[in-house]
């Protein structure tokens, strides 16, 4: 599997077809995105500097990253949720990620780990659920875990479903939360793609 060299977002600005008949595509990355697309050109002349010559591009349509507010809101209510169980915030937030949160994927496959049996999966990796335990032919005994994703990496979609799941917990725990109005609001504005 490549290992990504970065994202960013761009717009096709042209695509021509040239003599040999190869398609030649160029990209117009806005002037906020530049500092990144700069650092991407120079990791790939330094790929083309040490021998390498092929690049995998991979294309997807742009997703509006969760607002701030609406984060802002999860950890609010992670917090209240977390006063009123006696818990610890991380332990929360760690449950109402894998409750309502999103399956990490890589190329459209989930990401599942296998490890040793005696092994705590959360010194590695703080979002990841147990799905089952096996022996492998050398009888030693793995649990397998499936990787939810990051906060920070939700997309509105991804949020919103994970704010749903944690205002019905701090509804069933009589937490005040906002009104029916206010909530349509924060989803309506998650809602959408940037095209």
């Amino acid at each position: 599997m490549a290992k990504d060299i970065g994202e960013i977002e761009c717009k096709l600005e042209n695509c021509l077809t040239d003599a040999d008949g190869s398609l030649v595509v160029s990209l117009r990355v806005a002037k906020d995105e530049t500092y990144t697309a700069k650092q991407i050109v120079a990791k790939i002349r330094a790929g083309l500097a040490s021998g390498k010559e092929r690049l995998k591009a991979a294309f997807c349509w742009w997703r509006e990253k969760r607002s701030l507010n609406a984060n802002s809101y999860f950890h609010v209510l992670v917090n209240k949720i977390a006063k009123a169980m006696n818990l610890s915030e991380e332990e929360v937030k760690t449950k109402m990620v894998l409750d309502y949160g999103t399956i990490a994927t890589e190329g459209g496959e989930r990401i599942i780990v296998a490890l040793p049996k005696n092994v705590d999966v959360k010194d590695f990796y703080p979002y990841a659920k147990w799905i089952g335990d096996f022996s492998a032919k050398n009888n030693r005994q793995y649990s397998q875990y499936v990787f939810y994703k990051q906060t920070h990496t939700l997309d509105k979609a991804e949020m919103a479903q994970l704010i749903e799941g944690v205002i019905w917990e701090a509804q069933e725990l009589g937490i005040e939360t906002r009104t029916p109005d206010e909530l349509a609001s924060l989803i309506e504005n998650w809602e959408g793609f940037r095209e």
